[in-house]
């Protein structure tokens, strides 16, 4: 498998294309170098002392916790587009995939059916495809992992036209055409 570099920023409005460049004329062909933007990140991470990580991030984020409580500390800062959460560590099994893993927002829907077909050209695994769901924070999602089997969520917000569609039986509505299956 060749090596592969991704440079990641908020819109990818310069910053990521000029660092995909100069490693483009550095690198040459030993590797291969993409750029991307992104309209919003999210993560979550599981932390073993809750209290001591929730008094570390304040001062590295510079926001305190939009909510705290004894199972996790939200930290918004909407100036980076970031939504952060620590999730107690205390070996409980995670029952619902939303609160362990990586968000990566985009622009719109069109943006998420794109990003299902890049990940279908690179062979990503995909956990999930891209969908609508109404359940929760309604959103357009896709949902991928990485080698290592992260969870990995790209979604757009839903618009005030797209909310509208929202049906009676709020059941998901896949986006492309259904995966096959294996046998």
């Amino acid at each position: 498998m060749s090596k592969c570099i991704l440079f990641l920023c908020v819109t990818n409005a310069a910053c990521s294309q000029m660092a995909e460049g100069l490693a483009r004329h550095t690198l040459a062909s030993r590797v291969n170098v993409v750029s991307a933007g992104s309209e919003e990140f999210h993560g979550s991470v599981r932390v073993k002392d809750l209290p001591a990580s929730t008094r570390f991030y304040p001062w590295l984020l510079d926001t305190r916790p939009k909510e705290w409580t004894d199972r996790y500390a939200a930290f918004i800062r909407p100036n980076l587009r970031l939504n952060f959460v620590l999730l107690v560590s205390d070996g409980k099994t995670l029952h619902h995939d939303t609160l362990y893993h990586l968000g990566i927002g985009v622009a719109d829907q069109q943006s998420l059916i794109d990003v299902y077909h890049k990940a279908l050209t690179f062979g990503t695994h995909i956990k999930k495809p891209s969908r609508t769901t109404w359940k929760g924070t309604p959103l357009h999602q896709l949902w991928l992992t990485d080698p290592e089997g992260n969870l990995i969520e790209v979604y757009p917000r839903l618009t005030e036209a797209e909310l509208a569609e929202k049906s009676a039986d709020e059941l998901p509505v896949l986006l492309v055409p259904a995966p096959a299956r294996g046998g």
